[in-house]
């Protein structure tokens, strides 16, 4: 599978263009996902300095790139007459996608299981509580 990867949010609180501290279990999932033969896409907004800081960050913690924001390691915009900044990824992990982004223990699951994050949640949680609904007159 191929997996890309958010790095500012994600891998790490959000602390642009510093480095700010790892999320809990990040790079031990990311390890993980690499040990069973799974792509790694680092695919974020960094560019120049604050790119090289970022995947030497991630390279100092076990975690190698199989690319980073491109589909493959040769890929280059100029060698290239069907470029596309549009990734071929199977997944994205980013914290930016709708319902925010759940912990690495749940995302590991996820994806070694192939289950929803539903199934996850009702798994290792029981009922997935819902949110009480509101009155009209309740703000």
């Amino acid at each position: 599978m191929i997996i890309a990867v958010d790095f500012d949010g994600t891998i790490v609180q959000d602390r642009y263009p510093e480095i700010g501290r790892e999320l809990p279990f990040a790079t031990k999932t990311l390890r993980m996902f690499q040990e069973e033969g799974h792509q790694l896409i680092l695919w974020t907004v960094r560019q120049g300095t604050y790119l090289e800081e970022a995947v030497e960050w991630c390279r100092e913690r076990g975690v190698e790139f199989y690319a980073v924001n491109k589909d493959f390691p040769e890929e280059n915009e100029q060698n290239n007459e069907h470029y596309s900044r549009k990734l071929k990824a199977d997944v994205f992990i980013d914290d930016r996608n709708i319902g925010g982004l759940p912990d690495w223990g749940v995302i590991y699951h996820m994806l070694h299981d192939q289950k929803t994050l539903e199934e996850v949640l009702l798994e290792n949680w029981g009922k997935v509580r819902e949110k009480p609904k509101k009155k009209w007159w309740q703000i």
